[in-house]
């Protein structure tokens, strides 16, 4: 059932079964875990964005920030990317990403373990053609320097993102805040620093 998740209460594990289902979407295969957590390891929501981000990766490269279980990635590869990152702070979703992608037959995938805020804060050389950036609605980790709101943050994380864009590349935001209200007065008049 799901409910709202209060305080560390969203990060707890419900149970310790470890048993893994596998399911199809697409061409893709991927591990779904019904007993352990509140959510399975593939959001349903984001089943055509998905299907978007194949088909956007096709001869690119490919970024999944926030990545969660990388169904994402697993999708991007599988239709052509030339190469991905995935970033996400939890050691069990990376862990879960690395499995899905090996249950693929996918190698050679970046995955790295970090604070996605942090991770953005650093200088990078890297462009991606293709971003994928699903961040939490609201996030208080003890992982984290700060806690993290969508609707205060989202600009800044949305700027410094679109700067490790190539110049076609394509940045798609994601968020499941229903009140969420995007600032594109911000966005409009805020260009990023230099490259």
């Amino acid at each position: 059932v799901r409910h709202r998740q209060k305080g560390h209460a969203q990060y707890e594990k419900f149970d310790h079964h470890g048993a893994f289902c596998e399911v199809r979407e697409g061409p893709c295969r991927l591990l779904v875990n019904f007993a352990d957590y509140l959510d399975t390891g593939l959001f349903l929501d984001h089943r055509l964005t998905r299907t978007l981000v194949g088909e956007l990766a096709r001869g690119r490269s490919m970024l999944n920030l926030f990545a969660y279980t990388g169904a994402a990635t697993v999708r991007a590869a599988l239709e052509g990317a030339t190469a991905t990152t995935t970033v996400d702070m939890s050691p069990t979703y990376l862990d879960w990403a690395r499995r899905n992608l090996e249950l693929n037959g996918l190698q050679g995938h970046e995955l790295v373990r970090a604070d996605c805020l942090e991770w953005l804060a650093q200088p990078r050389r890297e462009r991606y053609g293709v971003i994928f950036l699903d961040p939490p609605t609201f996030s208080n980790s003890k992982r984290m320097k700060r806690d993290f709101d969508v609707q205060r943050d989202h600009v800044d994380l949305i700027l410094k993102t679109a700067r490790l864009l190539e110049r076609t590349g394509v940045l798609l935001f994601s968020t499941n805040n229903r009140k969420f209200k995007l600032d594109r007065t911000c966005l409009l008049y805020t260009s990023p620093s230099p490259r």
